[in-house]
């Protein structure tokens, strides 16, 4: 299929061939039929796309900090490398999207294959989308109408934040796409509008709306136009449309504002607000957070849980039935807005000129698609046709997310191994990643993977919630599996990998302990040895804060940091003393820990008698070093600190080492898949990844109740 992206590194506008997606729990796959270019929005990311680095730091301040500080914890080389990386990964355009459903994802009611639906898809041939952000058309409004109701919404929610009652009158500042639209709806609800912007043609247009145009070129200064239609008193409210840095805008909302009076901005603009302008009338300003209530809310947008209709009367989606309704109904009226309706395939006549553009609406069109069986040929590509075969060592990666693209495709780059597929939900990261790495095909459906007889290897690197399912599929299929940690979420699912894999011969099993790999965890091991005694390490992970609506959080999706993350310290103790953990307790900060922290204190006890803690912090300072290790036995000292630098105190013969950042991953994969193609022992012996999955479990069980928790009964 074809999708328009954004590179971010190269400023190009890109009309990309990828894998048509497939539908997920939740969700429904739509064929597009048109989709609307939101010129202000998109404007804005090809613009930041052509800027040059320096350009681009200056406009995001708070990133060039993020950079410093991990430049300071990490080094300049794997910093420089981040920002590349993440430079690379281009951005799909569009959020106005008008299709028909072609397939119905697992627990979504309400639709069915054929209906015709708006969402805030992507310009794409094919989007899947959760149900929660979709909404069926009415019979009466055309797909050329239907596709404005997204971004229709967008100021609708603005509008709610206002508040307009009857009569009042309301200032729309910015008269574009949105301005335009709200306008409208500010109308309908019996308000007096005034709209303000430069462009003579768009005053003209919503004047036809029954608006007041004010173009400041033209009509002088705005406020003093506001006072005059307001006899003196000023606008009820201002919702600000427009998109400028300039701080001049806030400034004239506040002036020609009444008492009291309330200012919404849907738009981008600067905001050096004089207190004084706000404090004398007591003014109430507020920012509208796209479509409205449930947006950036995983639990609404991605799990589809709904707000109970009596407490949030308007969320996102019943905005979108709203406009529609108003579509429906006449109150709004949108097809004077369409300057230009172009096939996909000329997308440049509205991208390539976008900075100057004029348009107020520029629509896609969409060439028809033959059906189930075009789909299904459409969910893989051919990126780069092999150039060798080898016996052993042929790979499918299922996931193309951060650590598929920063750490694993890299450290893998120079082994002698075929990646035959990489799979990813919505095609354009795992396309993109084919591209740059040489990966043959690129698909949505991972079935291809497990199904070709000639991928001996599945590398598994998706969310934790599906690590267990598709380690059970790969064993399954007889594949040779490698799953980034952890190993599963639930004791269940654990019994019944272990279960399914001691059953069979032909698969293998390896988990993403890649610390182990490390030369300085290494060094450290050779040198303690068999020390014949018990020894302690002390282990600290300076893990730093992630807001708790991230993903990693939710103990359903990414089981909490302890099973996600800590359970890299729990693989490190076992191997350096050559022991497995017996039991586990752990205390976390706060006064009523639950199931889930990411501070807390992990007590092991080894059945050979060595003991470990381990701290695993988020509330430290990014200066200090992210990871640190110490080692005590026999009147000997072994500190590690971030994998670059290692000391010994009373440790003969042992020089310090220094290296560049090296968790030990290019160590794992070269070990891994030399063991793949040749045989021998595992890099990971196969009874310790149980034991120390079962330990990260055994972790939160103890959280729990307080108590120390056997790992073995």
């Amino acid at each position: 299929m074809k999708q328009i992206i954004q590179s971010f590194k190269t400023g190009e506008t890109i009309l990309e061939e990828l894998p048509a997606p497939i539908v997920s729990k939740g969700n429904l796959l739509i064929r597009t039929t048109h989709s609307l270019v939101s010129l202000g929005t998109e404007r804005m990311l090809v613009e930041f796309g052509k800027a040059n680095l320096i350009q681009k730091a200056r406009q995001q301040p708070d990133k060039v900090k993020m950079v410093l500080d991990k430049i300071k914890a990490e080094g300049l080389l794997p910093t420089l490398e981040t920002v590349f990386n993440k430079l690379e990964q281009p951005l799909p355009l569009g959020y106005c999207n008008v299709g028909v459903v072609e397939e119905v994802g697992e627990g979504v009611s309400g639709f069915q294959i054929g209906d015709r639906v708006v969402s805030n898809g992507s310009h794409a041939e094919y989007v899947s989308v959760p149900k929660n952000l979709t909404a069926k058309i009415p019979a009466e409004v055309s797909n050329e109408e239907a596709v404005f109701t997204v971004i229709g919404s967008i100021g609708l929610q603005g509008m709610r934040l206002c508040n307009p009652g009857f009569g009042e009158t309301i200032v729309v500042t910015g008269l574009g796409l949105i301005g335009l639209l709200t306008a409208q709806m500010l109308i309908a609800n019996g308000c007096q509008v005034i709209g303000i912007d430069l462009d003579k043609a768009k005053c003209q247009l919503a004047e036809k709306f029954g608006v007041i145009a004010v173009n400041p070129s033209e009509s002088g200064d705005p406020v003093q136009t506001v006072m005059l239609h307001t006899e003196g008193v000023g606008a009820d409210g201002v919702i600000i449309t427009a998109s400028t840095k300039s701080n001049e805008v806030i400034s004239q909302a506040a002036k020609m504002s009444r008492k009291r009076g309330r200012i919404i901005l849907v738009g981008v603009i600067g905001l050096d607000i004089s207190r004084a302008d706000f404090y004398e009338k007591e003014l109430t300003f507020q920012v509208s957070c796209s479509y409205g209530p449930g947006r950036y809310d995983d639990d609404y947008e991605q799990k589809g849980i709904d707000y109970p209709l009596p407490y949030v009367r308007w969320t996102e989606k019943r905005n979108f039935e709203s406009i529609l309704y108003s579509l429906k109904s006449g109150r709004v009226c949108v097809k004077e807005l369409i300057t230009e309706q172009i096939p996909l395939e000329n997308f440049q006549q509205v991208y390539g000129n976008i900075g100057s553009s004029k348009s107020i609406a520029s629509i896609l069109l969409y060439s028809e698609k033959e059906g189930k069986k075009q789909l299904n040929q459409d969910r893989t590509l051919i990126v780069n046709p092999p150039k060798f075969q080898i016996s052993k060592g042929v790979v499918g990666i299922i996931g193309a997310g951060n650590f598929t693209k920063m750490t694993l495709l890299p450290a893998i780059k120079d082994l002698t191994i075929r990646t035959k597929y990489i799979a990813s939900s919505g095609g354009l990261s795992g396309t993109q990643l084919a591209k740059k790495h040489s990966i043959e095909n690129s698909t949505t459906d991972y079935n291809f993977i497990l199904e070709d007889k000639e991928v001996d290897t599945l590398v598994i690197t998706t969310r934790h919630n599906s690590h267990a399912k598709f380690v059970r599929e790969g064993i399954k299929f007889g594949k040779h599996v490698f799953v980034e940690k952890p190993l599963a979420l639930t004791s269940e699912d654990l019994d019944q990998i272990e279960k399914e894999f001691w059953g069979q011969s032909q698969s293998s099993l390896m988990v993403g302990f890649n610390r182990r790999f490390s030369p300085h965890t290494m060094a450290m091991k050779k040198t303690i040895g068999n020390a014949g005694t018990p020894i302690q390490l002390v282990a600290t992970m300076n893990a730093g804060f992630i807001p708790s609506n991230v993903w990693i959080h939710d103990m359903k999706v990414g089981g909490g940091r302890i099973i996600g993350e800590a359970c890299h310290y729990l693989d490190l103790a076992v191997f350096l003393t050559g022991s497995k953990i017996k039991s586990v307790c752990m205390n976390a900060m706060g006064v009523n820990p639950e199931e889930n922290t990411d501070n807390a204190t992990l007590m092991v006890k080894h059945e050979n008698g060595s003991t470990s803690v381990i701290n695993y912090f988020s509330n430290g300072s990014k200066a200090y070093s992210k990871e640190r290790l110490e080692a005590y036995w026999n009147e000997q000292t072994m500190i590690m600190d971030n994998f670059r630098q290692t000391s010994g105190f009373g440790v003969k013969g042992f020089k310090n080492l220094k290296t560049k950042l090296d968790k030990g991953h290019k160590s794992q994969f070269a070990a891994y898949f030399k063991f793949i193609k040749e045989g021998g022992e595992a890099p990971i012996p196969f009874d310790e990844i149980f034991n120390v999955s079962r330990a990260a479990l055994a972790s939160i069980q103890s959280l729990k109740t307080g108590q120390w928790v056997q790992v073995y009964a």
